[in-house]
């Protein structure tokens, strides 16, 4: 079938010249308007669009980002008869793919129309890979083609069957709650609710009033009783992450959710009982923390049913490059952006850095990036600029492993802030490091969040 292309222009005589000169390689469609372009596009899918500059009623470079709006695969080529430097690269900017100048010749016109649709079918066709290696390489949207990762998907089809509880371990930003949604969308609880708390990012009083509900009169404050994420969630799941964060006192509760399949909510001595999945989650080891005696031996053979342990991204990097180019593809669209490839070497880098924060800080160096890429390609220079650093100058010194590690912890949170200008929040978020960790390391090692703030 024949491309459709829609001609923008008030100027009848161009738009016959342009019918007659096009019309046996092209189904063509015309508009005088801006907003007639926009009805026009709204009721019907278009291959390509000549878009005038000057329009009665619109300023043409300013109506691409709307027309791309509604048709993000609508490859726009400028007409304009004052054309400037800066007026075409607004138009790139704005989304448009090529610029011409009138008065043009058929053969001109020809000639750009045919490389917009050689153009979009290369686009189509990178999609579809995309597309291809995102099904073939993923698993209820975790992405990777690692040993260890297939081996994670045949373990979820498996167990998300059955009612047992599950027990995530991976550091922080290894995507486990992505995991734990995972099983609850493969389980037969999958119509029901899946809730997730972070058992680490609360006191101890309030994570109890979130779980397990209250009654009235509970406790001051308390001026009607309160159903929990538990009971919430009945016939769905519940997932616990940092549960190693937990008191003795919240974790007994927990071991008689488990084991009575009912909960007490604070200043009821009725139980109520649930029919909850519980999946936990720890970024440390629950074992040493048994060993140590801060964790209950029975909760953690009750949540240690099936354990499934995430490597961190460093172990797999295989699966950075498929990671790396399906968050290009989100964020590209996110940002109105036709950003199609990451060069040979900004990924490059991208494998040699060793990721602290896992798939969310990889996300985060994608997302900024898209941000700062100018071009169709994410160069080096787009990338946040520790990444660049040269692996020798990452490298902690030779030390006593307590030394080590506090150096590279003061350093890791040095450049954390430094990317984040200051912004504890966006911090947290990036380093999957709850606030109150990051505000207890930087008391610790006399680090003033202001210190970073962009001017």
């Amino acid at each position: 079938m024949k491309p459709k292309l829609l001609i923008v222009d008030d100027d009848d005589a161009l738009r016959e010249m342009l019918r007659q000169a096009l019309g046996k390689d092209y189904r063509i469609e015309e508009a005088e308007r801006g907003e007639e372009a926009l009805r026009k596009m709204e009721k019907d899918e278009f291959d390509l669009c000549l878009l005038d500059i000057i329009l009665p009623d619109a300023d043409g470079i300013e109506l691409i980002p709307e027309l791309k709006g509604i048709s993000p695969s609508t490859v726009v080529i400028v007409m304009t008869g004052y054309p400037t430097v800066e007026r075409a690269v607004d138009a790139m900017k704005k989304g448009a793919f090529d610029f011409v100048k009138k008065p043009f010749g058929v053969k001109e016109i020809r000639f750009i129309l045919k490389r917009a649709v050689e153009e979009k079918k290369l686009r189509e066709a990178y999609e579809n890979l995309v597309e291809f290696a995102d099904a073939r390489f993923s698993f209820s949207g975790i992405i990777g083609k690692s040993k260890a990762m297939k081996e994670i998907f045949r373990l979820i089809r498996t167990v998300a069957p059955s009612n047992a509880t599950i027990l995530i371990e991976g550091e922080s930003g290894t995507g486990k709650e992505l995991l734990a949604k995972a099983n609850h969308r493969n389980s037969p609880r999958k119509n029901g609710k899946f809730v997730a708390i972070n058992c680490g990012a609360l006191p101890e009083t309030l994570l109890e009033s979130e779980l397990f509900g209250y009654k009235k009169g509970a406790f001051t404050g308390a001026v009607s009783s309160k159903k929990g994420l538990i009971e919430v969630a009945d016939r769905g799941t519940v997932f616990l992450d940092e549960i190693g964060n937990t008191s003795p006192s919240f974790q007994m509760k927990l071991l008689r959710v488990l084991e009575e399949g009912s909960i007490y909510p604070l200043g009821s001595t009725e139980p109520v009982k649930v029919d909850v999945r519980i999946i936990s989650a720890t970024n440390t080891s629950l074992e040493e923390l048994v060993e140590k005696g801060v964790f209950r031996q029975d909760l953690y053979f009750r949540l240690n049913v099936v354990k499934i342990v995430i490597p961190p991204l460093r172990e797999r990097k295989e699966d950075i490059p498929l990671l790396a180019h399906h968050f290009l593809k989100i964020y590209a669209e996110k940002n109105n952006k036709r950003i199609e490839k990451i060069s040979e070497d900004a990924m490059r880098i991208l494998l040699s850095y060793h990721w602290p924060g896992n798939v969310r800080e990889l996300e985060n160096a994608i997302e900024h990036g898209v941000i700062l890429a100018r071009g169709n390609e994410i160069l080096p220079e787009h990338l946040p600029s520790h990444l660049r650093l040269k692996k020798r100058e990452r490298d902690v010194k030779i030390l006593p492993y307590r030394d080590a590690k506090e150096e590279f912890e003061k350093e890791y949170i040095t450049r954390l802030l430094e990317y984040t200008g200051g912004n504890v929040t966006l911090a947290a978020e990036v380093s999957g490091i709850t606030r109150q960790n990051i505000y207890a390391k930087l008391k610790k090692y006399g680090i003033k969040p202001h210190q970073f703030e962009k001017s």
